[in-house]
Parts: structure tokens; sequence; C-alpha cells
């Protein structure tokens, strides 16, 4: 029996190895040592050798992806290590309370920051769309604390823990002067982020090595607007079903829902060019078996002999509504939304296909009886008693704030000092499921 010198496999090394070598990462955020973080890194190093093998090969694929967006929105690049300690780098990752993807989003707030959820679609398990939500929300903490660890243990815990735990402690507003006063589980977030830095600078000399991952480094995009299973890409393009799987996390029940939108499907760079070369091929290949063909089937009687919907006209019993298309929207959601068809919706909006775009306004007709169980406030930028409260502002009052694309109004809130999100809500009638849109004016009081 071949025995291993563990002295060798796990060297005890002094915490001045450590410190130095936490001062060579070139990392804007602060990088603390002490027995805590020591003990973090351990269980990185020794105690989940072969899991940290794994994510540092899956790093080689996903760190780039993490960099170039969380560069895009001028923030550190070492936040990209939040992901290892969130999900291991898994975009399928689920917490037993429902976080989901790699950045471990909430359902409320993975809305909130505009990541499309519904049957077909879960845009948290999109490395790329839950990218962009994870740096908007980063980008509106740190415009709350402008300090970059007190950012991390609120992504982990949420801003109202933060803020409690430094009320606790007398309004200190360093992290390791309230680490008494957070959630246990916080506690450990912060040292644990550290300790993954490290780990993923260090593992050479922890004798550490990166597992291969069989997934191409060079990825492309194509735009799907009909419907498509995956089965039916990797069938005719000859290529593993679960590589397409890994590529395109996002789609629950393979299906690419284009119906409703136009929907990413990504492939490896080398298949693109066979993808776009046999694309018919691809949509008709055992389309019926795969039950893609109307993904929602309506009233028989609405349908012409080929099949296709026959679009209507409006009735006099109809009432117009005037509908502003948000981001993250599809004709698919906005018909459920409204309980009418999608082809009714093209037809009353001169729309050939499925695309729709932001700012973009849609006119609906709902029955007069029910208009106003399908109306909600979020509807129009101003409802009426909205502008009624507008009729009642005295002159100079409020200042108006447009919205822009990616705003919260958590974050506009944060731009002026005094002002909560409670006091955007009641001064614009607006609950805390309203949806902002881009081009939107919200009034904000003057400080006095």
């Amino acid at each position: 029996m071949v025995t291993v010198d563990t002295t060798i496999l796990f060297p005890n090394i002094p915490d001045s190895f450590y410190i130095s070598r936490l001062k060579q990462i070139p990392s804007f955020i602060e990088l603390t040592y002490n027995d805590i973080v020591k003990s973090y890194i351990q269980v990185y190093t020794v105690k989940k050798r072969d899991r940290l093998e794994i994510m540092l090969g899956l790093k080689e694929y996903y760190f780039p992806i993490f960099e170039q967006i969380l560069d895009s929105y001028h923030l550190p690049l070492e936040l990209k290590y939040l992901a290892v300690i969130e999900s291991a780098l898994n975009p399928r990752a689920q917490s037993r309370v429902g976080a989901t993807g790699m950045w471990q989003f909430m359902y409320g707030t993975g809305k909130m920051y505009n990541l499309n959820v519904n049957t077909f679609i879960d845009e948290r398990r999109d490395p790329i769309a839950a990218t962009h939500a994870a740096a908007r929300f980063l980008k509106d903490l740190y415009r709350i604390y402008d300090d970059w660890i007190l950012v991390i243990a609120a992504y982990n815990c949420g801003p109202g823990n933060v803020n409690k735990a430094i009320r606790r402690s007398g309004g200190k507003k360093n992290y390791w002067d309230i680490y008494y006063y957070l959630p246990r589980e916080t506690r450990g977030y912060v040292p644990a982020f550290i300790a993954a830095t490290y780990a993923m600078n260090f593992y050479k000399d922890h004798n550490l090595s990166p597992k291969y991952i069989d997934v191409p480094q060079v990825s492309d995009t194509i735009m799907i607007n009909q419907n498509m299973h995956l089965q039916q890409v990797a069938d005719v393009l000859n290529m593993p079903m679960q590589q397409l799987r890994d590529f395109n996390p996002q789609y629950k029940l393979d299906i690419v829902p284009g119906q409703w939108g136009s929907y990413p499907l990504r492939l490896p760079a080398n298949y693109t060019t066979r993808f776009l070369e046999f694309e018919d091929s691809i949509y008709n290949y055992k389309n019926a078996s795969f039950g893609i063909t109307q993904l929602r089937l309506g009233n028989p009687s609405n349908y012409r002999g080929s099949g296709h919907y026959v679009a209507t006209a409006p009735s006099g019993n109809m009432q117009r509504i005037n509908y502003v298309v948000r981001s993250g929207d599809n004709l698919g959601a906005i018909s459920e939304k409204y309980n009418v068809r999608v082809a009714d919706l093209r037809y009353w909006n001169n729309i050939n296909r499925n695309m729709i775009r932001a700012g973009q306004r849609l006119v609906i007709y709902v029955p007069r009886k029910n208009n106003a169980q399908n109306t909600s406030k979020d509807d129009s930028a101003l409802t009426a008693s909205a502008a009624s409260s507008l009729n009642n502002v005295k002159p100079g009052e409020f200042i108006y704030y447009e919205v822009k694309t990616g705003d919260t109004l958590w974050g506009i809130a944060n731009k002026y000092p005094g002002v909560s999100g409670d006091d955007l809500l009641k001064w614009n009638n607006l609950t805390s499921k309203s949806k902002l849109m881009p081009g939107q004016k919200i009034k904000i009081r003057k400080s006095n």
C-alpha cells in the first residue's frame, strides 16, 4: 500500500505566508486576514479539494464572461468570486429556500432586476443574464454603503440586516466591527469570499490542479424566434445533448419558446455555421413529436383549417388599454396577463412576428366588465389617482427623474439624500410590485 506524506499535500503554512499572498492579489476590495479567514482557506484547500479543482476547471469558461460584464458596469473584477461561494459555479444550483442560479437570486429579486422566470425559462440560471442582474444589484448596494465588504455582506443577507447590524453596533460601518451583529450565515460569507479569492489564485501552492471540463471556451449566440427543442439541434448537428444543455441551462424543459419572443441559443463557436446552414432542417426535424409547433392551445373555434389563429377586431363591448412594453416583456406574458391571444396582440398592433422592444406602446382590448380586474396600478406611468395627486402638488415642490434602463426605485432613492424607496412609492402612487419603464417620470420631493 502506497502512503502519502500529508505534510507535503497539506503543508502547515505560516500566517505570514497567507498575509503576503493576499497582498499580491490585485484587488480593489480589501482582503483582510485573520483566524476566521484562515479556517475558510483550509476548507477550500484541504476539506473540499475535489470541489475546488472542479471549480478551477469551470472558471476557464465562466470567469471571462463574468469579467467582461463586471467591467462593463465599472465594477471590481474580483466580485466574480462571489459566484464561487454562492453556487460553486453551478448554473443550476438551488438553495433550500429557492435561491437559484450561479448568483443565487430569489424569485422576487430576480424579477426586480428583469430576470424572466416562467414555465419554460428561468434566466436566473442563465450565466450571462444573471451576471448582468447581479452587477446591477451590486452597483445599487454600493450606492448605499460605499464599501465593498459591506456590499458583499448585504448581497448575502440583504441591506435590511446590514443596516440593523450597523444600528446595533452604535453606527459603526466596518464589517468586522458589526460582525457579531450580523446573521450567523453572513458572518462566514465575507471570510469565505476572501478565502475563495485566495484559493483561486494560489491553488498551485496547495498542490491543486484544475479538473478538465468538457466545455468549449469559445461560444456564439444565435437568436431564436420560433419554438425549438434542444434535442432537434443536438440530433441534426450531431452534438452532445448534455453539452447543449450546459450552454443553455435557462431552458427548464429543453424548449426555446420562440413563439413568445426572441431568445438566445448558445452554441460552441464551431457549430454556429452549421446551425445557420441547417436551420430550416432543425426547425422541421420531428417538430410534431416534440410537441412544440404550438406550445399553448386556445379555443378550437379560433383556428382556420390551416391550423393558424384567426385574429379578431375589437367588438363594441371591448375597452382599449394602452400598455408600455417593459424590459423583459414578451407577447406571451402580456397576453396571459390580460387574457388575450398573441394573434390578437399582433393584429391590433400591426406586429408581423413576436419582436417587441422596451418603451414600445401596445394597444390592448379587454372586456369592459373585466377591465378593473385586468388593469393593474403599474400599467401606466401615472394612474388616475396619481394624476389627481399631481394636480394637488404645489408648483416647485417636486422634481422629476426620468427612468433609465436598469434603474430601480431603490437605486433612484439612493441618488437623493433623505429619500427612501417607500417615499417614492407614496409620492408616485406605486406599489412594491410596480415595475419601472425606461422614460417613465418619477417625482421626488425637493429637500428643504
